[in-house]
């Protein structure tokens, strides 16, 4: 679908600006939605999908904040509510950190893990359901929690912290799909495996796919615009059966 179609709405993807959010941002200005492209730090990057947004017809605005920060969170919304009404929540934004064994893990490395990864999607959710429900006054929508097969391999001697927080997001959108799913909203989640993004990067193994792959069934990394397609499904009408359910988009691994 073209972004000349009719107006889906407002989708709001967090971690917006780079990576697999990015082909989440464009993916759904293509099938119809505006879009507000959330960012943590870097302002140049979410101004450029803004741009090739607007190139396409839609609207769309970047907004700043961290989506562990309460206080952030209202704000975020609060720019998503100025662009129209609230119909797709995309809770893509996380961290990694430095492959590391537990025992070496600090405090403040376990705090920022579970506050970005799963305090931050639990904030965002709270907020679009406010917005979203029928039994509050909204029309429906959909939430597309991004996870990861890390809670399956369980990372160790590297990102075990991680794991266990997308294992959390694993839960959360079982529960939280069930919970909802009688007032309009459907909440889902989708998988990735090793994907070609610059978070591997940021946890110090830029070359993490390239030492792996060998072990990925289809001998490659995936795309970012691979996981937005399984997103873009799940937040279309195409999906309208799906709840609580998680997609794993890993090549096989």
């Amino acid at each position: 679908m073209s972004a000349g179609a009719a107006n889906k709405g407002v989708a709001l993807i967090t971690g917006g600006s780079r990576g697999i959010g990015r082909a989440c941002a464009l993916g759904l200005a293509e099938d119809g939605f505006d879009v507000v492209v959330n960012y943590v730090g870097n302002k140049g990057a979410a101004d450029e999908v803004v741009a090739a947004i607007t190139a396409k017809g839609r609207k769309a605005v970047a907004v700043q904040g961290d989506v562990s920060v309460e206080a952030d969170v209202a704000a975020i919304f609060a720019a998503a509510d100025k662009l129209g009404t609230l119909k797709a929540l995309v809770n893509n934004a996380g961290v990694v950190d430095i492959a590391q064994p537990v025992v070496e893990m600090s405090t403040a490395r376990f705090r920022r893990m579970f506050d970005i990864n799963v305090m931050g999607s639990f904030f965002c959710a709270r907020e679009a359901i406010k917005r979203m429900s029928t039994r509050l006054g909204g029309t429906g929508g959909a939430i597309v929690n991004m996870s990861s097969i890390a809670p399956r391999l369980g990372a160790p001697g590297q990102y075990v912290d991680y794991a266990a927080a997308k294992g959390a997001i694993d839960a959360f959108t079982l529960g939280l799909g069930r919970e909802v799913a009688n007032e309009g909203i459907r909440v889902n989640g989708v998988q990735p495996g090793l994907i070609e993004t610059d978070i591997h990067a940021s946890g110090g193994i830029p070359d993490r796919i390239e030492q792996l792959k060998s072990s990925i069934p289809i001998k490659r990394g995936g795309t970012a615009d691979e996981i937005a397609e399984a997103v873009r499904w799940l937040v279309s009408d195409k999906a309208s059966y799906a709840v609580g359910s998680l997609i794993t988009v890993s090549g096989g691994r």
